[in-house]
């Protein structure tokens, strides 16, 4: 199959810079529309990563995610996210963007050309073979993102990829890929739109239905979730009211004595 890069077709819209603030904003949405559609269509490819990416934690493992530019970002914000919200050590999920962290606020030139980089990046991180990365490019062709994933698959590492081009050759590299064809973007090739809003669809259902699946979730709360403001303690005093017999205050102290929501409600509910 010849590989064509629909993320950097010509937008089908023309003379941007003569739409009114109401025609922008219409046709953005309208191309936005289409996105979970895309990623309705990967839901085998992202399952099948998934699965693997549970075997592996339950064996010990990590979930690395390896990017440039925008697609890196992404990752690391994902990864960021899952010790507050499902209570995890802060490197059980890893982002690791080209360029360091200083690229998360600042492009670095050439970061993303440098095709050995990722692997010297992953070995700080004392990779192994009980571990998953994630190669996530929105063309599917960042030399950084493959080059990472090849020498992972020589050190049998499962890798899986993220890319917005069927037939790419970061999916070709990848062991599970996950092709999301979003088309071309309003903005011809500024993949930060809707090919972004895809990988972040995608991530947030990869780490969501891990975490999910190894436990971090009971019924439909985030019983492990760090107390880290006021808000979620808030939150989880109202959790553990929804759980046990207990007056707000009475959850309140539970959840300052031990930490979580979990462990609160197991502490009462032993001493019953």
């Amino acid at each position: 199959m010849t590989f064509i890069k629909t993320t950097e077709q010509s937008s089908k819209y023309e003379h941007l810079e003569k739409m009114s603030v109401t025609e922008l904003l219409t046709n953005i949405n309208n191309e936005d529309k289409t996105v979970p559609l895309a990623v309705e269509k990967a839901l085998p490819q992202i399952e099948t990563l998934v699965n693997q990416i549970v075997a592996k934690m339950k064996l010990g493992g990590r979930l690395f995610y390896i990017g440039a530019g925008t697609s890196g970002r992404l990752g690391v914000v994902d990864a960021s996210e899952c010790p507050p919200t499902f209570g995890v050590p802060f490197d059980l999920v890893v982002g690791i963007i080209a360029g360091g962290d200083k690229a998360i606020r600042k492009a670095v030139e050439n970061a993303e050309d440098n095709a050995t980089q990722a692997w010297i990046d992953l070995q700080e991180f004392n990779i192994n073979e009980n571990d998953v990365v994630i190669g996530i490019a929105a063309s599917g062709t960042t030399p950084y993102v493959i080059g990472g994933l090849e020498t992972c698959n020589k050190n049998n590492i499962i890798t899986g990829s993220i890319s917005c081009n069927a037939g790419s050759p970061l999916s070709q590299t990848a062991q599970f890929p996950i092709d999301v064809v979003v088309g071309p973007e309003f903005v011809t090739g500024s993949s930060r739109m809707k090919a972004g809003t895809a990988q972040k669809l995608v991530l947030n259902m990869i780490s969501t239905a891990t975490m999910i699946r190894l436990g971090k979730v009971k019924g439909n709360k985030m019983v492990d979730m760090q107390l880290s403001n006021s808000k979620l303690v808030d939150r989880g005093t109202k959790m553990i009211m929804g759980e046990i017999p207990v007056t707000y205050e009475e959850a309140n102290q539970l959840l300052k004595e031990h930490g979580s929501v979990r462990k609160a409600v197991d502490f009462f509910n032993s001493q019953l």
